[in-house]
């Protein structure tokens, strides 16, 4: 492997955020802070627990997901997206660097955007709620495997992308819709029976489930089902980008 080619686009990558700090990390963090205050506030008043956890401590999990999911999504499709919108994607193409190299330089920044953006938001959630982490290292492992997974989904809808109106379509119409109804806010077991099914369906509900359980003990689904989902879709994510790699599908567009 290549690495001085990985380091090289990976500290570009890394460079452009702290050249963007206001809109890499401090606007999400205000973002999620109002929903923690919103939500916190005014529906923690009348639902003061769930299953033991107070609400304010219960939603910091999902919040936490809410963001993971959006901003890796969108860090990985905008690093690969300008590159070719500028044109500058010929010059890695026609460096002796490999898809897998391109993969992990890009892939790897946008994660680490997210999980530093994790970790910032999980301790400003401490200065508002009570947190306890009974799994630590669960919660690093689902924190680091979801922004991996996340920012592969966004590095295919980078290369697929025509326009920057493209970019946004997924993050804002289905990941957080999805992150909404999967259980960011509640616990699906409240739900009915039939609707509890369809939630079922939503593929997020796994990963804030197995998330929340490292938090503290609970879990909507087995954490072993979450697990099992969250290293499909990475499975599927990379059979999609080795498939684009392979057929250059718009990499030169």
């Amino acid at each position: 492997m290549n690495l001085y080619a990985v380091r090289a686009i990976y500290n570009f990558e890394m460079a452009r955020t702290r050249r963007t700090l206001m809109q890499s990390i401090i606007s999400p963090v205000i973002s999620t802070s109002l929903y923690f205050v919103v939500f916190g506030a005014a529906i923690g008043s009348r639902i003061p627990e769930i299953e033991g956890v107070p609400y304010g401590a219960f939603i910091v999990p999902g919040l936490i997901m809410l963001s993971l999911l959006t901003q890796s999504v969108t860090n990985a499709s905008f690093g690969i997206y300008f590159p070719r919108f500028t044109g500058t994607i010929y010059e890695v193409l026609s460096a002796p660097v490999s898809y897998m190299e391109i993969v992990c330089a890009y892939v790897g920044a946008a994660a680490t955007k997210s999980i530093i953006l994790g970790v910032i938001m999980l301790g400003t959630a401490a200065l508002f709620v009570p947190l306890r982490i009974e799994h630590p290292i669960w919660m690093i492992f689902f924190l680091v495997l979801t922004a991996v997974t996340f920012s592969l989904l966004g590095f295919i809808i980078g290369i697929w992308a025509d326009g920057f109106e493209k970019l946004q379509l997924v993050p804002l119409l289905i990941i957080t819709p999805l992150t909404f109804l999967g259980g960011s806010f509640y616990s699906t077991s409240i739900l009915p029976p039939f609707w509890r099914a369809v939630t079922l369906f939503n593929p997020v509900v796994y990963l804030i489930s197995g998330f929340r359980w490292s938090f503290y003990g609970l879990a909507d689904v087995s954490v072993a089902v979450s697990l099992g989902m969250t290293l499909l879709f990475l499975a599927i994510f990379l059979a999609i980008v080795a498939w684009m790699f392979k057929t250059g599908y718009r990499l030169k567009n």
